[in-house]
C-alpha cells in the first residue's frame, strides 16, 4: 500500500513540475525593456492627455484581442503585460480619469492621492521591483520613506505611548525588544513565523495556476496544507497567535498594528495574510516619485503602442454572451445609449460583486457555479478618508515621510468592534483607529510642484450602513445631513491629528471626507471598501483560493485584480500577473523571478 501511495506521490511531484516549469507561451518578461528614465512631467494638461482620454466609439481599436473592464493596477498591469507580448487590449474605466485607486484629484491648489501611502518590497533587483520597472520602462521612480517609516501610537491623550518601526531584516526587531526589553522571546518567535508563514504564499499562485481538478486534489487531500506553512497557518487568527506570544498588551498591539493595510480586525484576521504585509516591509517603504498619477501615466503608453486604448467615462454596464453562453465583448453606455464593444476575452478588474452581481445577465447571474464563488466571498469593510490641505512646508508643519498609527487603547480587537457596532452618532464622536500619513512630505518633486503648500491623508474604517441612506443622491449634493455627518467624523479625526501635528493647527486651508458612498461612486466599490473582498480567516483556506482564480465559470470571461490574489497594490498586481499566466499559458510569477535574477547578474557585471 505505501508502495502505491509513494509511487502516486511521486507522479504527482513529477506533473507538478513539469506544469508550473513548462512555459509554452509568449513571455513578458522576455528581455528587460526599462528605457533612459525621461524628465518628470508636471503639466497636468500633458499628463491629462494621457490619464483623462474620453470613450467615443470611434477610439475603440479594431480586431481588439481583449478587453479589460478597470484601469486600477489589476487592470491596468494585466493590459500591460499583454500589450507586451503584441496583444490588442482596450481598458475600459468607469471615472473620468484612468488608474483606479492609483489616480489622484486637485481641489484649490491641493493635489491629494486617494490609495497609495507606501510601497514595499522595492528593493533593486527584487521580483516585485522588476515587475513594476517592466511594466513602465523603467519610468516609475520610487523615493524611500524614513526610517522609521511607520509610528504606532497607542494609549489616551494623556497617557500616550508611541513606538517606532524600523525596517531592515534585523533592525526590525532589534529595535522592537529596546521598546520592549524582557520580550526577546516572543518577538523572535514572531518574527520567525512571519517569514515562515510569507515564505509560503507561492502556495496561493500554486492553486490558482494548476488545472483545477489537480488543485481540488491537493484541497481535498490536505496536501495543500502540508506543502505549504502558509496554509498551515491561515486557519489562525492573528489574535490568538500574538496572545500565545506575549501577555504584554502594547506589545500585543504592536504585532497587530498593521491590520488596517488589509481590513480585517485582529480576530478576524488570517495570520498568513498580516505575515505577508510585516514581510512586504520588512526592507522598507517607498512612495512614487510625482505622487500615484506617475503609475498609470507610465503605463498607459505601453498599452497603446500595441494598438491599444485606456478610456475613460466608460461604464460598463453589461457583460455580452453568445448562445453558448461564451463572452464575446461589453456594453458601454454612452449617455442613454449602449455602444456594443466586441473582442474574444473579457477580464473584469471590477471585483467578483460587480462583475458576477451587476454585470452578468440575469440567468447567468444564477448559475449554481456562479452562487457558489459569490458564498465563499463577501464584501469588505467600508474605508473612511480625510484630506487636508496645509498652508506651509513640511518643514514649517512638522511633516515627515512617514506614517501614524494611532489607537485610543492596546485592546484592538475590543476597539474596533465597540466602534463599528455602535450607534452612527456615538461612533462619529470617537474614531479609535487613524492612519494619517503626509503624501507631500514623502515626494521630493512635492515642493517644486506646489511651493509653500502641504497635504496630510486620514485613513479609518466607516460603516458602509452609516450612510447607505445618501448612495442614491446627487455626489455634490447630498443633504445637510449627510453634511453634518461628514462634519462630525472630520472633527473628531482633526482633535487627534492636531494632538500629533499641532502645527497644522491654524493652517487647514481645504479638508473634506470621502465616506463609504464616496468609494462606491468613484471606484464602484460595492459597498464602500477600499481592499475588495473581505480578508478575513475564510479567505485564505486552500479550497477558496483553489476556487476562486482568473477563470471563471463562464468561457471567454476572467477576473483579474485584488479578489484574484489579494488585496492592496501589490496584491493587485499579483491578480494580474495570474491572471496574465493563464492567458498566456505560462507562469508569469516564475517569468518576473527569472528577470530580476538576470537583471542583477548583469548589473553586477557592469560595476566590475
Amino acid at each position: 500500500m505505501w508502495i502505491a501511495i509513494g509511487i502516486v506521490v511521486a507522479a504527482l511531484v513529477v506533473f507538478l513540475l513539469k506544469y508550473v516549469f513548462t512555459t509554452p507561451g509568449p513571455n513578458p518578461f522576455g528581455k528587460d525593456t526599462r528605457e533612459p528614465l525621461k524628465p518628470l512631467v508636471n503639466d497636468h494638461k500633458v499628463k491629462n492627455k494621457v490619464l483623462k482620454q474620453g470613450f467615443l466609439a470611434n477610439k475603440v481599436p479594431e480586431n481588439l484581442d481583449a478587453i479589460v473592464i478597470g484601469s486600477g493596477i489589476g487592470g491596468l498591469g494585466l493590459a500591460v503585460l499583454l500589450a507586451k507580448v503584441g496583444k490588442r487590449v482596450l481598458v475600459l474605466e468607469q471615472h473620468d480619469r484612468a488608474g483606479g485607486c492609483c489616480h489622484t484629484f486637485t481641489e484649490k491648489g491641493f493635489e491629494f492621492d486617494v490609495g497609495i501611502h507606501y510601497i514595499g518590497d522595492l528593493l533593486e533587483h527584487k521580483p516585485f521591483r522588476c515587475m513594476l520597472d517592466q511594466c513602465t520602462n523603467g519610468q516609475l521612480q520610487w523615493e524611500p520613506l524614513d526610517n522609521p517609516f511607520d509610528m504606532v501610537v497607542i494609549g489616551p491623550p494623556e497617557n500616550r505611548r508611541t513606538y517606532p518601526i524600523y525596517s531592515g531584516r534585523d533592525r526590525f526587531p532589534q529595535e522592537l525588544k529596546k521598546c520592549f526589553p524582557g520580550e526577546e522571546k516572543a518577538i523572535d518567535e514572531y518574527m520567525r513565523l512571519c517569514k515562515k508563514a510569507g515564505r509560503g504564499v507561492w502556495a496561493v499562485a500554486l492553486l490558482k495556476l494548476l488545472p483545477a481538478p489537480v488543485a481540488q486534489f491537493l484541497v481535498f487531500t490536505g496536501l495543500a496544507k502540508r506543502l505549504s506553512f502558509f496554509f498551515r497557518m491561515a486557519s489562525r487568527s492573528l489574535t490568538e497567535v500574538v496572545d500565545g506570544l506575549t501577555e504584554n498588551k502594547d506589545l500585543r498591539a504592536v504585532f497587530c498594528y498593521i491590520f488596517g493595510t488589509y481590513g480585517n480586525m485582529p480576530k478576524e484576521s488570517s495570520f498568513s495574510m498580516h505575515s505577508l504585509l510585516v514581510c512586504h516591509y520588512l526592507h522598507g517603504a517607498w512612495y512614487p516619485k510625482g505622487g500615484a498619477s506617475e503609475i498609470a501615466y507610465h503605463m498607459i503608453p505601453i498599452i497603446e503602442k500595441a494598438g491599444g486604448a485606456v478610456l475613460v467615462r466608460a461604464p460598463v454596464n453589461r457583460i455580452l454572451f453568445n448562445e453558448a453562453n461564451e463572452a464575446i465583448g461589453v456594453s458601454v453606455l454612452k449617455g442613454k445609449e449602449e455602444v456594443h464593444v466586441l473582442a474574444p476575452i473579457v477580464v473584469s478588474n471590477a471585483g467578483i460583486f460587480n462583475t458576477y452581481q451587476k454585470l452578468l445577465p440575469k440567468e447567468l447571474q444564477a448559475k449554481p457555479d456562479i452562487q457558489r464563488h459569490l458564498s465563499m466571498m463577501k464584501n469588505g469593510e467600508g474605508g473612511l478618508s480625510i484630506f487636508l490641505g496645509l498652508n506651509g512646508t513640511k518643514e514649517e508643519l512638522g511633516l515627515k515621510a512617514d506614517n501614524y498609527w494611532i489607537f485610543t487603547e492596546n485592546n484592538l480587537d475590543e476597539l474596533v468592534t465597540k466602534y463599528l457596532e455602535g450607534e452612527r452618532e456615538e461612533s462619529v464622536k470617537d474614531i479609535p483607529l487613524l492612519f494619517v500619513a503626509s503624501p507631500s512630505a514623502k515626494d521630493p518633486t512635492w515642493e517644486e510642484r506646489s511651493p509653500g503648500k502641504s497635504t496630510l491623508s486620514l485613513v479609518s474604517f466607516a460603516k458602509y450602513e452609516w450612510f447607505e441612506e445618501w448612495k442614491d443622491d446627487k455626489v455634490t449634493n447630498r443633504g445637510p445631513d449627510y453634511k453634518e455627518l461628514k462634519e462630525a467624523l472630520i472633527q473628531t479625526a482633526l482633535n487627534v491629528v492636531c494632538q500629533i501635528y499641532p502645527n497644522i493647527k491654524d493652517r487647514i486651508e481645504y479638508v473634506d471626507a470621502g465616506t463609504p458612498i464616496t468609494n462606491q461612486y468613484y471606484i464602484g466599490a460595492p459597498k464602500g471598501e477600499i481592499y475588495g473582498a473581505d480578508h478575513g480567516i475564510a479567505r485564505f483556506s486552500p479550497e477558496v483560493n483553489a476556487t476562486i482564480r482568473p477563470q471563471t465559470p463562464l468561457k471567454n470571461l476572467y477576473l483579474t485584480g485584488q479578489d484574484v490574489f489579494l488585496c492592496g497594490f501589490a496584491g493587485g498586481l499579483a491578480g494580474a500577473l495570474t491572471c496574465g499566466s493563464v492567458l498566456l499559458n505560462r507562469n508569469l510569477h516564475l517569468d518576473a523571478i527569472s528577470l530580476a535574477k538576470k537583471m542583477k547578474s548583469n548589473d553586477t557585471k557592469k560595476e566590475q
